[in-house]
């Protein structure tokens, strides 16, 4: 069996010390263009590929950063960890990814086996953890440095990236209440949930501000389960005129049982999402939302994270940070217009 080429190999070749070749593996700016020609020329004869194994024991720095949503599933979680690892290959880290299925002990151990792995940096979208303590905050995460997305850690040293979870549910529920509508429904996940919490007190603000009665279900992510919920929802005697669905996933569920219910928004019933989805504007009619800038907000975390690895790697300590992104109302039909006084 041949001989893997070295890097040695690469720089006798080219004519230039192992000390250029390195420079050029590492993009430095050092080296002269006529060198650095020379040595991608020899890189290509030779097939040489760094032993990145290698190269990390002598820098101490792995260059992988850790990905932990709850499930990849959705596609908020999954458009974040997308653009989280667009950003990683820009600054020439590879990613390892995992989910934690809203399981705080999956959650620890994913986390444990990334640290093992030698990441340098976490992003996590934290799973349900009711009012226990994370178990993030224990060993052996102590000296990680760790952004916590779209939900927080509360207690700990984590910077925190959220949105404006309560304002959001409350300026999608105000453009209901706007059209007339009197009867809406606020259909969210476990209150357990940061972002349900949240995004049910805006609804509550928004309805007590008019003194309207709130009416909150909680529904799973299981979608027949959603179905049987809203046909008994829509069998009684006050059947709500609108609905306020507190993510995606539900949206896609709701929109799903009303279709077997042969229930087309706008009418007999209202509509409003909370996070966009691709779909949304070309259903018919198209969905209104609350829209999130999930985009922004997966580059946003992993700046983040490659901020406080850079300074840390010049010996600043920054402190813990919160940022909160902005969201806005995309208006569409599954409204309608305002309704007749009753």
């Amino acid at each position: 069996m041949a001989r893997a080429s070295r890097m040695t190999d690469v720089a006798e070749m080219a004519g230039v010390s192992t000390m250029t070749v390195s420079r050029v593996l590492n993009a430095h700016s050092s080296v002269s263009d006529e060198a650095r020609r020379k040595v991608l020329a020899a890189i290509e004869r030779l097939r040489y590929q760094p032993n990145e194994l290698a190269r990390s024991l002598r820098e101490r720095r792995s260059r992988q950063i850790g990905i932990l949503v709850p499930y990849v599933s959705d596609p908020f979680f999954a458009t974040c960890a997308d653009e989280i690892s667009t950003v990683a290959k820009q600054h020439s880290y590879s990613v390892v990814l995992a989910t934690s299925n809203e399981d705080p002990a999956v959650e620890f151990y994913e986390a444990s086996r990334m640290v093992r792995r030698n990441i340098e940096g976490l992003v996590v979208i934290p799973a349900r953890n009711g009012k226990a303590r994370s178990l993030l905050l224990g060993h052996p995460f102590e000296r990680l440095p760790v952004i916590a997305l779209d939900r927080p850690i509360k207690g700990g040293r984590f910077d925190r990236l959220l949105v404006e979870n309560e304002r959001g549910a409350r300026i999608g529920t105000d453009h209901l209440i706007s059209l007339g509508h009197k009867r809406i429904a606020f259909l969210g996940l476990s209150l357990e949930l940061y972002t349900m919490r949240m995004r049910e007190h805006g609804y509550r603000s928004a309805m007590q501000s008019s003194r309207l009665s709130p009416r909150v279900l909680e529904l799973s992510t299981c979608q027949e389960s959603t179905r049987l919920i809203l046909l008994k929802l829509f069998s009684g005697k006050a059947r709500p005129t609108a609905l306020l669905c507190a993510n995606n996933l539900l949206t896609r569920h709701v929109l799903h049982a009303m279709q077997t219910m042969n229930l087309h928004p706008p009418d007999p019933v209202a509509l409003v999402g909370f996070d966009d989805f691709d779909t949304a504007e070309l259903m018919r009619p198209g969905i209104t939302t609350v829209r999130q800038p999930e985009e922004v907000l997966g580059r946003t975390a992993a700046e983040m994270l490659f901020e406080r690895l850079t300074a840390e790697a010049h010996g600043i300590q920054l402190p813990p940070r919160e940022v909160i992104m902005p969201v806005d109302l995309v208006v569409r039909g599954s409204c309608g217009t305002k309704i007749p006084a009753v």
